[in-house]
């Protein structure tokens, strides 16, 4: 069996650890964290990844998560890393973010005992 690695990107503590132990204990992925954008583009530099969750609120403005999906698809090393957010965007707002590169979107509130189903219906993956 494959063991997938997510990034999860949320600035909020308890959010972040409680979806990081839902994913990893229900899909058994292994779940990287971070709550900076800086630091997500780092690890998405030096690690290898199959997935990007983010939290659009971990970002203080969406031009915050415009310029970092914009570097994210420019670099050859990201640009084929599918990004999923985990977001309370209306419609309009969240297909200005698939221009920049995002798979899909989760909407917020989420379930965390489904995430992980859902992440993998996104990404074709096996569950």
């Amino acid at each position: 069996m494959i063991t997938r690695r997510i990034l999860l990107i949320e600035n909020e503590n308890v959010i972040r650890e409680l979806t990081q132990l839902c994913l990893e204990t229900e899909a058994g992925w292994e779940v990287l964290t971070t709550a900076s954008s800086y630091e997500a583009i780092v690890k998405t530099e030096t690690e290898q990844l199959d997935a990007i969750l983010v939290d659009v609120d971990a970002f203080v403005c969406e031009q915050d998560l415009s310029v970092t999906l914009q570097q994210l698809q420019s670099n050859p090393v990201t640009y084929h890393i599918p990004v999923i957010l985990l977001t309370t965007l209306a419609n309009g707002e969240i297909s200005q973010m698939v221009k920049l590169g995002v798979r899909a979107a989760i909407a917020k509130p989420f379930d965390l005992m489904t995430l992980a189903q859902q992440v993998a219906e996104i990404l074709n993956w096996k569950y």
